[in-house]
């Protein structure tokens, strides 16, 4: 097994244009005393529709880390893969997200239900967890609700595992577990008992990644109730600990949390949390990066404005198209979306100050953000003329997305 390190940040990268900016922000942290590794995830989606492929995500990662004498571990994420399409993953990746979310809700044979079910007794009818002040009631009923609703993903889980270690060898990669795409949030007690399934099928599971309450919508703010989320985020470090302690689980095994760029209310909260706890965190980003791109090219002016404000004409167009994959993970009022005739007399600041994460800025609009999130297809399909600004307009838009992710989401969270 492949140890990953304690504090590790996913930083997806849609035009694998940004590795570069992207490590520097992390080479910065570590001299101000902040050690967080790098994890450049993709996922299947985001290669058919940019039409790039795992290896380009790899040699991005070697570059960036040659170019800036990087020394410490790395890591290339095979993102939200399935057993249909984790074979082109295979020699590109070290890391690889397990997505199982579609084979949840779905039961297991009855054998398989009554062998969990018949382990899973030896927890007693009350469970009292270290940090957590209430003890749990496990009657033989949650048992089986648990085993119907995940056991049959876990094994899914397990299959794609034993894939991956066919053809990569059992040492040279670091496991993730995804549940986080599920309609309802993990309580600690389905937690406590997913990784109960897990450790039955002898995955060395590092890092999972459970759906948590409130919206994690792309690309803005966590909407949800605060005390909520710090009451489940607490229960859940406790639960990993004693999962690592009783089951025999990794002891590198650690919460992930998705679509967490931008989720600034949550930052302090889960910043507290694991430095209380001495926890340790995967914070996964991606489409962050992406706008910081599009405020590059507005900052720039000239061509890459044009090309900023072509890229939100095309998606206000195209609105129903190109949020359909995504009407889970966006709340856009579409009446708070500006005319494209507007957008077009605007110049950079203008721009730049709709766009960008700040929401003391009164211009801040949080559905144009959500819309030029999810907007990257249109860019992919101007082919050559949007990649030539990128590399045109390079020291702007680097400068951007090292800004972002280190003032913004590597020191309110792991600071």
């Amino acid at each position: 097994m492949l140890s990953i390190e304690p504090y590790t940040i996913g930083i997806g990268d849609r035009f694998a244009r940004q590795g570069r900016a992207q490590l520097e922000a992390l080479v910065q942290a570590k001299e101000v005393g902040i050690n967080v590794f790098p994890v450049w995830n993709k996922s299947y989606r985001e290669h058919t529709l940019i039409k790039t492929k795992p290896l380009d995500v790899r040699s991005e990662a070697d570059a960036a880390v040659r170019g800036l004498g990087w020394t410490g571990a790395y890591y290339v994420d095979a993102d939200h893969i399935s057993l249909k399409n984790v074979e082109g993953f295979i020699s590109a990746s070290n890391f690889f997200t397990i997505d199982v979310a579609d084979f949840t809700g779905q039961a297991a044979t009855p054998d398989a239900e009554e062998s969990f079910v018949k382990k899973a007794r030896s927890f007693g009818k009350t469970l009292s967890i270290p940090g957590i002040e209430r003890p749990f009631e496990i009657d033989e009923a949650g048992l089986r609700a648990a085993a119907r609703k995940f056991q049959l993903a876990m094994q899914e889980a397990a299959r794609i595992y034993r894939a991956i270690v066919a053809q990569k060898g059992a040492d040279n990669f670091v496991t993730e577990i995804s549940v986080d795409e599920t309609f309802t949030a993990q309580t600690p007690v389905e937690l406590l008992l997913i990784l109960a399934m897990i450790q039955m099928e002898g995955i060395p599971i590092q890092t999972i990644a459970p759906k948590f309450t409130g919206r994690f919508n792309k690309g803005i703010d966590y909407r949800g109730d605060l005390t909520q989320f710090d009451k489940e985020f607490d229960e859940d470090l406790s639960v990993i600990a004693f999962a690592i302690r009783e089951f025999g689980l990794p002891p590198t095994l650690k919460l992930s949390v998705h679509s967490g760029s931008d989720k600034f209310a949550l930052y302090p909260v889960i910043n507290r949390l694991i430095k209380r706890k001495n926890a340790a965190l995967h914070l996964k980003t991606a489409g962050t990066t992406w706008l910081e791109e599009l405020i590059g090219l507005a900052e720039a002016g000239g061509e890459g404005l044009e090309i900023a404000k072509g890229i939100y004409r095309q998606a206000f167009a195209r609105f129903d198209e190109l949020s359909a994959p995504y009407a889970a993970v966006i709340d856009i009022d579409k009446g708070q979306l500006p005319d494209p005739k507007t957008v077009g007399a605007w110049d950079s600041k203008t721009y730049i100050e709709t766009l960008r994460h700040v929401q003391s800025c009164q211009s801040y609009n949080p559905n144009v953000r959500q819309l030029l999130h999810i907007a990257f297809k249109v860019a992919a399909e101007m082919g050559e003329r949007f990649l030539q600004a990128l590399e045109a307009n390079e020291p702007v838009i680097a400068r951007n997305v090292t800004e972002n992710l280190l003032e913004r989401h590597i020191k309110p969270i792991f600071g």
